[in-house]
C-alpha cells in the first residue's frame, strides 16, 4: 500500500479522505505523468534530453507526446484541473490546523514507515501536505453544494440507530466462532472472559463498546447483527468481515448489552441526521459530479490541447442533463398553468352564457 490522493468522481471514488490505497507501479506511473505534463508545459523545458543515442534524441517533448493519450495521463489533467478549480474557489476555507491535523492521522496510521512510504511514493511532508490541502478544499467545495431536503432528513432517520453497549469476540475462522457461540450460550458462561481467552481483537477484549450506526471502529456487518440483538442476548451466527485491505475474513461473535430503539423524535438527533445526510450527498455520485461540472463552468475551463477535449466532459455533461431536467419541468409547469387558465376561463364562460 501507498500514499495516493483521492481520485475524481466515478471511477475516482476515494475522493472523500487521503488515503495510501493505489499499488507502487500506478503511483509511479501517475508521478511521472504529473512531472512530465509539467515539464512539457513549459516551451522552454520542452526540449530538455531525456536520453540520447547516436544519430538521435529522446526529449521531454517526445516523451509527452508519447504518453498524454494514454488513460493515465488523462486521469492525471483531469485530477490536475478540478483540484486547481477547488483550490483557488475555496482554499481559503481550509486551515493550516486541518492539514496538520489530516497530516499526523495518516502519521499516526503509518507510525514508523510513514517517511519512508512518504519517499517511495515520490512525496516530501510540504508536497504531501499540499496534496492534503487541495482534498480538503475538494471537501469544502462539495458541501458548500449541499442543500438538505426533508426528504433527506428521512432518508437518514431510516438507516439510524441510536448508541448501544455491545461486547464482541472476533475469531479466524467460522468453526471456531460456531464453537464460541456454543459456549458462550451455556447457562452461567462468562462472555467478558471468553472474550480475553479466545478473541484475536487488538483491544477491547471482553470490554463494552459503544457504538451507533455512524461509528466507523466497528464493522458494518457486525453493526447491523447487533441493532437486531435485544439485551443480554449473542449473535446465533458467525458474522463474516472482509478487511478491505488484506482481504482477510475474520468472524465476530456479538453479545448485546444495552440496546435502544430511537423511538419517533427525530428531533432529538437532528446534528447527527444532518451530518449522516450530507455524508450521503457527499457519497452520491450524481450529485459529486454535478457539483465539479458547475464549478468547472464557472471557473470557464478551456481545454486548449485537443487530446484532453473530453477529459471533462462527464462533469460538464451532467449540468447539461441538469439544465435540461428543469427546463422541462419549468415548461410542463408552464403548460399545466396555461391548461388550467383555458380551463378556468371556459368555466367562466360556460357561468356567463347559463346566467343570461
Amino acid at each position: 500500500m501507498d500514499l495516493w490522493y483521492s481520485k475524481i468522481c466515478e471511477l475516482e471514488k476515494e475522493f472523500r479522505s487521503v488515503n495510501l490505497v493505489m499499488k507502487k507501479k500506478a503511483l509511479l506511473a501517475t508521478l511521472a505523468a504529473v512531472s512530465v505534463l509539467g515539464l512539457a508545459a513549459c516551451s522552454k523545458d520542452s526540449d530538455q534530453t531525456i536520453a540520447s543515442m547516436k544519430g538521435q534524441t529522446i526529449t521531454v517533448q517526445d516523451f509527452y507526446n508519447e504518453i498524454k493519450s494514454n488513460s493515465t495521463s488523462q486521469s492525471v489533467v483531469r485530477s490536475m484541473i478540478i483540484y486547481d478549480v477547488f483550490d483557488k474557489a475555496y482554499g481559503d476555507k481550509v486551515t493550516d490546523k486541518q492539514v496538520d491535523a489530516k497530516y499526523k492521522e495518516q502519521e499516526k496510521q503509518y507510525g514508523d514507515s510513514f517517511e519512508s512510504q512518504l519517499k517511495a511514493a515520490g512525496y516530501t511532508k510540504e508536497s504531501f501536505k499540499k496534496t492534503i490541502r487541495q482534498q480538503l478544499a475538494l471537501d469544502a467545495g462539495l458541501k458548500a453544494h449541499v442543500k438538505l431536503t426533508d426528504a433527506d432528513y428521512k432518508t437518514a432517520w431510516d438507516s439510524f440507530h441510536p448508541e448501544v453497549t455491545a461486547q464482541f469476540i472476533q475469531v479466524s475462522s467460522e468453526d471456531e466462532a460456531k464453537q464460541v457461540i456454543e459456549e458462550a450460550k451455556k447457562d452461567g458462561a462468562d462472555f467478558a472472559k471468553i472474550a480475553k481467552e479466545k478473541s484475536i481483537a487488538t483491544s477491547n477484549k471482553g470490554k463494552d463498546v459503544k457504538f451507533d450506526s455512524t461509528s466507523s471502529d466497528v464493522p458494518t456487518e457486525v453493526k447491523s447483527a447487533a441493532f437486531a440483538l435485544k439485551d443480554g442476548e449473542i449473535s446465533a451466527e458467525p458474522i463474516a468481515v472482509t478487511d478491505a485491505s488484506t482481504y482477510q475474513t475474520s468472524y465476530y461473535v456479538v453479545k448485546m448489552v444495552k440496546n435502544q430503539a430511537k423511538g419517533n423524535d427525530m428531533d432529538k438527533y437532528k446534528k447527527t441526521l444532518k451530518k449522516i445526510a450530507t455524508d450521503n450527498k457527499l457519497n452520491d455520485s450524481t450529485f459529486v459530479t454535478k457539483t465539479i461540472g458547475e464549478e468547472l463552468k464557472k471557473a470557464n475551463v478551456k481545454i486548449k490541447d485537443k487530446t484532453f477535449a473530453d477529459v471533462l466532459s462527464t462533469y460538464i455533461d451532467a449540468t447539461k442533463t441538469s439544465s435540461s431536467s428543469k427546463t422541462k419541468s419549468s415548461k410542463s409547469e408552464t403548460k399545466e398553468s396555461s391548461s388550467s387558465s383555458k380551463e378556468e376561463t371556459k368555466e367562466s364562460s360556460t357561468s356567463t352564457s347559463e346566467s343570461k
